[in-house]
Protein backbone atom coordinates (compact mmCIF):
# COMPACT_ATOMS: atom_id res chain seq x y z
CA UNK A 1 0.00 0.00 0.00
CA UNK A 2 0.99 3.67 -0.36
CA UNK A 3 1.36 6.10 2.55
CA UNK A 4 0.29 9.76 2.48
CA UNK A 5 3.48 10.77 0.63
CA UNK A 6 2.99 8.15 -2.07
CA UNK A 7 5.72 5.81 -0.88
CA UNK A 8 5.13 2.07 -1.04
CA UNK A 9 4.98 0.58 2.46
CA UNK A 10 4.45 -2.84 3.97
CA UNK A 11 2.46 -3.32 7.17
CA UNK A 12 3.00 -6.31 9.47
CA UNK A 13 0.96 -7.33 12.52
CA UNK A 14 2.88 -8.41 15.65
CA UNK A 15 1.91 -9.55 19.14
CA UNK A 16 3.79 -8.01 22.06
CA UNK A 17 4.72 -9.76 25.27
CA UNK A 18 4.92 -6.54 27.30
CA UNK A 19 3.98 -2.88 26.79
CA UNK A 20 5.85 -0.03 28.49
CA UNK A 21 3.95 2.51 30.56
CA UNK A 22 5.33 5.37 28.45
CA UNK A 23 2.79 4.31 25.79
CA UNK A 24 -0.15 4.62 28.22
CA UNK A 25 -1.73 7.75 26.66
CA UNK A 26 -2.64 5.60 23.65
CA UNK A 27 -4.08 2.58 25.52
CA UNK A 28 -2.49 0.17 23.05
CA UNK A 29 -3.41 -3.49 22.76
CA UNK A 30 -0.71 -6.14 22.58
CA UNK A 31 -1.54 -6.75 18.92
CA UNK A 32 -0.26 -3.87 16.80
CA UNK A 33 0.54 -3.08 13.19
CA UNK A 34 4.08 -1.97 12.37
CA UNK A 35 5.98 -0.51 9.44
CA UNK A 36 9.59 -1.52 8.96
CA UNK A 37 11.29 1.88 8.96
CA UNK A 38 11.17 5.64 9.39
CA UNK A 39 13.57 8.19 7.93
CA UNK A 40 12.26 10.89 10.28
CA UNK A 41 11.74 9.32 13.72
CA UNK A 42 10.57 11.63 16.49
CA UNK A 43 10.47 11.53 20.26
CA UNK A 44 7.19 9.85 21.18
CA UNK A 45 7.04 7.48 18.20
CA UNK A 46 5.92 4.00 19.27
CA UNK A 47 8.41 1.25 18.46
CA UNK A 48 8.27 -2.57 18.68
CA UNK A 49 11.49 -4.34 19.62
CA UNK A 50 12.88 -7.70 20.65
CA UNK A 51 14.96 -7.80 23.84
CA UNK A 52 18.39 -9.21 23.00
CA UNK A 53 20.06 -9.19 26.41
CA UNK A 54 19.34 -9.29 30.13
CA UNK A 55 20.60 -6.95 32.82
CA UNK A 56 21.47 -7.70 36.42
CA UNK A 57 20.69 -4.16 37.58
CA UNK A 58 18.06 -2.74 35.20
CA UNK A 59 15.80 -5.45 33.84
CA UNK A 60 12.25 -4.44 34.74
CA UNK A 61 9.59 -2.81 32.56
CA UNK A 62 6.81 -0.75 34.09
CA UNK A 63 3.50 -1.73 32.47
CA UNK A 64 0.57 0.68 31.88
CA UNK A 65 -0.97 -0.69 35.09
CA UNK A 66 2.09 0.44 37.04
CA UNK A 67 3.16 -3.14 37.73
CA UNK A 68 6.80 -4.08 37.08
CA UNK A 69 7.50 -7.05 34.80
CA UNK A 70 10.82 -8.82 34.25
CA UNK A 71 12.30 -8.36 30.77
CA UNK A 72 13.56 -11.62 29.33
CA UNK A 73 15.75 -12.01 26.24
CA UNK A 74 13.43 -12.71 23.31
CA UNK A 75 10.51 -10.70 24.70
CA UNK A 76 8.72 -8.52 22.16
CA UNK A 77 8.31 -5.13 23.79
CA UNK A 78 6.46 -1.98 22.81
CA UNK A 79 8.02 1.30 23.91
CA UNK A 80 8.51 4.93 22.95
CA UNK A 81 11.43 6.65 21.26
CA UNK A 82 12.84 9.31 23.54
CA UNK A 83 15.79 11.04 25.16
CA UNK A 84 17.25 10.76 28.65
CA UNK A 85 19.90 12.73 30.57
CA UNK A 86 20.06 10.94 33.92
CA UNK A 87 23.04 11.87 36.07
CA UNK A 88 22.57 8.63 38.00
CA UNK A 89 21.08 6.51 35.21
CA UNK A 90 21.21 6.18 31.43
CA UNK A 91 21.86 8.86 28.82
CA UNK A 92 20.48 8.50 25.30
CA UNK A 93 18.94 10.10 22.23
CA UNK A 94 16.39 9.46 19.49
CA UNK A 95 18.12 7.82 16.50
CA UNK A 96 18.33 9.77 13.25
CA UNK A 97 16.68 6.90 11.35
CA UNK A 98 14.99 3.67 12.44
CA UNK A 99 14.62 0.46 10.44
CA UNK A 100 13.94 -3.19 11.11
CA UNK A 101 17.04 -4.92 12.45
CA UNK A 102 18.58 -1.78 13.99
CA UNK A 103 19.87 -2.05 17.54
CA UNK A 104 18.66 0.38 20.21
CA UNK A 105 18.70 0.31 24.02
CA UNK A 106 16.22 0.59 26.89
CA UNK A 107 16.75 3.96 28.58
CA UNK A 108 14.28 3.70 31.48
CA UNK A 109 11.82 1.33 33.10
CA UNK A 110 8.84 3.15 31.55
CA UNK A 111 9.86 1.87 28.14
CA UNK A 112 11.66 4.90 26.72
CA UNK A 113 13.96 3.59 23.98
CA UNK A 114 16.85 5.22 22.11
CA UNK A 115 20.55 5.16 21.35
CA UNK A 116 22.30 4.86 24.71
CA UNK A 117 25.43 7.03 24.87
CA UNK A 118 26.43 6.46 28.50
CA UNK A 119 25.38 5.42 31.98
CA UNK A 120 26.19 5.80 35.65
CA UNK A 121 29.06 3.63 36.88
CA UNK A 122 26.75 1.77 39.27
CA UNK A 123 24.76 0.35 36.36
CA UNK A 124 25.59 -2.34 33.84
CA UNK A 125 25.04 -1.89 30.14
CA UNK A 126 21.53 -0.99 29.00
CA UNK A 127 19.40 -3.85 27.65
CA UNK A 128 20.01 -4.17 23.91
CA UNK A 129 16.95 -4.19 21.67
CA UNK A 130 16.42 -5.20 18.05
CA UNK A 131 13.90 -3.10 16.13
CA UNK A 132 10.92 -5.03 14.72
CA UNK A 133 9.19 -1.91 13.40
CA UNK A 134 7.36 1.26 14.28
CA UNK A 135 3.74 1.00 15.36
CA UNK A 136 1.42 2.51 12.77
CA UNK A 137 -2.23 3.22 12.06
CA UNK A 138 -4.26 1.53 9.31
CA UNK A 139 -2.83 3.95 6.74
CA UNK A 140 0.76 3.15 7.67
CA UNK A 141 1.45 6.38 9.54
CA UNK A 142 3.71 6.00 12.56
CA UNK A 143 1.81 6.43 15.83
CA UNK A 144 3.12 8.93 18.40
CA UNK A 145 2.00 9.52 22.00
CA UNK A 146 1.46 13.18 21.04
CA UNK A 147 -1.47 12.01 18.86
CA UNK A 148 -3.70 12.09 21.94
CA UNK A 149 -1.87 14.79 23.88
CA UNK A 150 -3.35 17.42 26.13
CA UNK A 151 -2.85 20.72 24.22
CA UNK A 152 -0.36 23.15 25.71
CA UNK A 153 -1.45 26.54 27.07
CA UNK A 154 0.19 29.94 26.96
CA UNK A 155 -2.01 31.26 29.79
CA UNK A 156 -2.70 29.46 33.06
CA UNK A 157 -5.55 31.56 34.45
CA UNK A 158 -6.87 31.09 37.97
CA UNK A 159 -5.40 28.23 39.94
CA UNK A 160 -5.45 26.63 43.35
CA UNK A 161 -2.30 27.42 45.35
CA UNK A 162 0.71 25.54 43.99
CA UNK A 163 3.47 23.99 46.08
CA UNK A 164 6.51 23.50 43.84
CA UNK A 165 9.07 20.87 44.85
CA UNK A 166 12.47 20.97 43.16
CA UNK A 167 15.88 19.58 43.97
CA UNK A 168 19.54 19.22 43.17
CA UNK A 169 19.16 16.00 41.13
CA UNK A 170 17.37 12.68 40.99
CA UNK A 171 17.30 10.82 44.32
CA UNK A 172 17.46 14.01 46.39
CA UNK A 173 14.16 13.36 48.21
CA UNK A 174 11.65 15.23 46.03
CA UNK A 175 9.09 12.45 45.60
CA UNK A 176 9.13 11.61 49.30
CA UNK A 177 8.56 15.26 50.19
CA UNK A 178 5.74 15.51 47.63
CA UNK A 179 3.92 12.40 48.79
CA UNK A 180 4.29 13.30 52.44
CA UNK A 181 2.80 16.74 51.80
CA UNK A 182 -0.07 15.13 49.88
CA UNK A 183 -0.70 12.73 52.76
CA UNK A 184 -0.59 15.41 55.44
CA UNK A 185 -2.81 17.78 53.45
CA UNK A 186 -5.34 15.03 52.76
CA UNK A 187 -5.46 14.08 56.44
CA UNK A 188 -6.04 17.75 57.23
CA UNK A 189 -9.17 17.65 55.07
CA UNK A 190 -7.78 19.33 51.95
CA UNK A 191 -8.53 18.17 48.43
CA UNK A 192 -5.14 17.73 46.77
CA UNK A 193 -4.15 17.30 43.12
CA UNK A 194 -0.58 16.52 42.08
CA UNK A 195 1.69 16.32 39.07
CA UNK A 196 5.20 15.61 37.88
CA UNK A 197 6.28 18.30 35.43
CA UNK A 198 9.73 17.16 34.29
CA UNK A 199 11.87 14.05 33.93
CA UNK A 200 11.49 10.88 31.88
CA UNK A 201 8.19 9.02 31.41
CA UNK A 202 7.24 6.60 34.18
CA UNK A 203 3.98 6.21 36.11
CA UNK A 204 5.58 5.27 39.42
CA UNK A 205 5.68 8.76 40.92
CA UNK A 206 2.15 9.83 39.95
CA UNK A 207 0.77 6.49 41.14
CA UNK A 208 2.60 7.07 44.42
CA UNK A 209 0.96 10.50 44.65
CA UNK A 210 -2.47 8.93 44.15
CA UNK A 211 -1.69 6.29 46.78
CA UNK A 212 -1.06 9.10 49.28
CA UNK A 213 -4.38 10.82 48.64
CA UNK A 214 -4.14 12.92 45.48
CA UNK A 215 -7.60 13.02 43.88
CA UNK A 216 -6.15 13.78 40.44
CA UNK A 217 -2.68 13.37 38.96
CA UNK A 218 -1.00 14.26 35.67
CA UNK A 219 2.45 14.51 34.11
CA UNK A 220 4.28 15.70 31.01
CA UNK A 221 3.44 12.30 29.50
CA UNK A 222 -0.17 13.53 29.22
CA UNK A 223 1.14 16.26 26.92
CA UNK A 224 2.80 13.75 24.59
CA UNK A 225 6.34 14.02 25.95
CA UNK A 226 8.35 10.83 26.67
CA UNK A 227 10.76 13.10 28.54
CA UNK A 228 11.35 16.81 28.95
CA UNK A 229 14.92 16.67 27.62
CA UNK A 230 15.68 19.61 25.33
CA UNK A 231 12.16 21.07 25.50
CA UNK A 232 12.69 24.73 24.59
CA UNK A 233 10.03 26.00 27.00
CA UNK A 234 8.32 23.69 29.46
CA UNK A 235 6.00 26.41 30.80
CA UNK A 236 3.17 25.83 28.25
CA UNK A 237 3.20 22.12 29.15
CA UNK A 238 3.18 22.97 32.85
CA UNK A 239 0.21 25.30 32.40
CA UNK A 240 -1.75 22.65 30.51
CA UNK A 241 -1.13 20.10 33.27
CA UNK A 242 -1.99 22.52 36.07
CA UNK A 243 -5.14 23.65 34.26
CA UNK A 244 -6.22 20.02 33.93
CA UNK A 245 -5.71 19.51 37.68
CA UNK A 246 -7.74 22.63 38.44
CA UNK A 247 -10.73 20.98 36.76
CA UNK A 248 -11.30 18.96 39.96
CA UNK A 249 -11.36 22.19 42.05
CA UNK A 250 -8.55 21.20 44.43
CA UNK A 251 -7.63 23.14 47.54
CA UNK A 252 -3.93 22.58 46.84
CA UNK A 253 -1.75 21.44 43.93
CA UNK A 254 1.55 19.70 44.71
CA UNK A 255 4.06 19.72 41.85
CA UNK A 256 7.28 17.72 41.64
CA UNK A 257 9.95 18.88 39.23
CA UNK A 258 11.80 15.70 38.25
CA UNK A 259 15.61 15.64 38.10
CA UNK A 260 17.41 18.84 39.17
CA UNK A 261 17.21 22.57 38.59
CA UNK A 262 20.37 22.20 36.49
CA UNK A 263 20.70 19.59 33.75
CA UNK A 264 18.96 18.76 30.52
CA UNK A 265 15.30 18.52 31.57
CA UNK A 266 14.24 22.17 31.02
CA UNK A 267 13.30 22.72 34.69
CA UNK A 268 14.67 26.25 34.57
CA UNK A 269 12.07 27.30 31.98
CA UNK A 270 9.24 26.66 34.46
CA UNK A 271 10.82 28.90 37.08
CA UNK A 272 11.48 31.55 34.41
CA UNK A 273 7.76 31.93 33.67
CA UNK A 274 6.27 34.89 35.55
CA UNK A 275 2.70 33.56 35.62
CA UNK A 276 3.81 30.22 37.08
CA UNK A 277 5.97 31.97 39.67
CA UNK A 278 3.04 34.12 40.74
CA UNK A 279 0.78 31.05 41.05
CA UNK A 280 3.33 29.26 43.24
CA UNK A 281 2.54 29.75 46.91
CA UNK A 282 5.53 27.82 48.30
CA UNK A 283 8.80 26.36 47.01
CA UNK A 284 10.34 23.32 48.71
CA UNK A 285 13.91 22.52 47.71
CA UNK A 286 15.44 19.09 48.33
CA UNK A 287 19.19 18.59 48.58
CA UNK A 288 21.62 15.89 49.64
CA UNK A 289 24.19 18.10 51.38
CA UNK A 290 24.95 21.62 52.55
CA UNK A 291 26.55 22.75 49.30
CA UNK A 292 23.55 21.51 47.33
CA UNK A 293 21.14 23.31 49.68
CA UNK A 294 23.11 26.54 49.46
CA UNK A 295 23.45 26.22 45.69
CA UNK A 296 19.71 25.69 45.22
CA UNK A 297 18.83 28.68 47.40
CA UNK A 298 21.33 30.92 45.62
CA UNK A 299 20.62 29.78 42.07
CA UNK A 300 16.85 30.15 42.46
CA UNK A 301 17.33 33.52 44.18
CA UNK A 302 19.23 34.76 41.12
CA UNK A 303 16.22 33.72 39.03
CA UNK A 304 13.83 35.65 41.25
CA UNK A 305 12.56 32.61 43.18
CA UNK A 306 12.60 32.33 46.96
CA UNK A 307 13.11 28.91 48.53
CA UNK A 308 10.66 28.65 51.43
CA UNK A 309 11.62 25.28 52.94
CA UNK A 310 14.62 22.96 52.62
CA UNK A 311 14.00 19.22 52.76
CA UNK A 312 15.60 16.09 51.33
CA UNK A 313 18.42 13.95 52.68
CA UNK A 314 20.38 16.97 53.95
CA UNK A 315 17.73 17.07 56.70
CA UNK A 316 17.95 13.36 57.56
CA UNK A 317 19.85 14.31 60.70
CA UNK A 318 18.95 17.01 63.19
CA UNK A 319 22.41 18.50 62.65
CA UNK A 320 21.58 19.06 58.99
CA UNK A 321 18.30 20.76 59.78
CA UNK A 322 19.92 23.01 62.38
CA UNK A 323 22.75 23.98 60.02
CA UNK A 324 20.36 24.96 57.24
CA UNK A 325 18.27 27.05 59.61
CA UNK A 326 21.17 28.86 61.26
CA UNK A 327 23.57 29.25 58.34
CA UNK A 328 21.15 29.80 55.45
CA UNK A 329 18.26 31.35 57.42
CA UNK A 330 15.74 29.09 55.66
CA UNK A 331 13.25 26.79 57.46
CA UNK A 332 14.03 23.08 57.17
CA UNK A 333 12.07 19.88 57.85
CA UNK A 334 12.61 16.23 57.10
CA UNK A 335 9.77 14.51 55.25
CA UNK A 336 10.53 11.08 56.71
CA UNK A 337 10.84 12.02 60.38
CA UNK A 338 8.57 15.01 60.70
CA UNK A 339 6.09 15.21 57.84
CA UNK A 340 3.67 17.22 59.95
CA UNK A 341 6.33 19.90 60.55
CA UNK A 342 7.07 20.07 56.83
CA UNK A 343 3.36 20.43 56.13
CA UNK A 344 2.96 23.20 58.70
CA UNK A 345 5.87 25.18 57.26
CA UNK A 346 4.50 24.86 53.75
CA UNK A 347 0.93 25.76 54.73
CA UNK A 348 2.18 28.83 56.57
CA UNK A 349 3.61 30.03 53.25
CA UNK A 350 0.45 29.04 51.38
CA UNK A 351 -1.67 30.99 53.84
CA UNK A 352 0.57 34.04 53.54
CA UNK A 353 0.39 33.86 49.76
CA UNK A 354 -3.41 33.73 49.87
CA UNK A 355 -3.50 36.81 52.07
CA UNK A 356 -1.24 38.70 49.65
CA UNK A 357 -3.52 37.80 46.71
CA UNK A 358 -6.67 38.89 48.55
CA UNK A 359 -5.24 42.26 49.63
Amino acid sequence: MMNQTGVEISITVVDADKIGSATSPLSLSKTVAVVSSSDTPKAGDIVAVHALTDSATYNMLELPTGRLAKINPGDLLIGVLGRRRALKGFVGDVPTTVKKGDELQLLNMGGVIGCCTGHHSSLGDAIRLEVIGLVCDEDGNVVNIADSALPTRTVLGESAPIVMIAGTSMNSGKTYAATELIKQATRAGLKVAAAKLSGVACLRDTLNMADHGAVATASFLDCGLPSTVDVDDLAPTAKAIIARLNEVSPDLIVIEMGDGILGGYSVETVFADLELREATAAVVFCASDYVGAWGGIELLRRRGVQVDVISGSVTDSQMGEDYVRTQFNVPAANARREGSALFELVMAKVGAARLMVSV
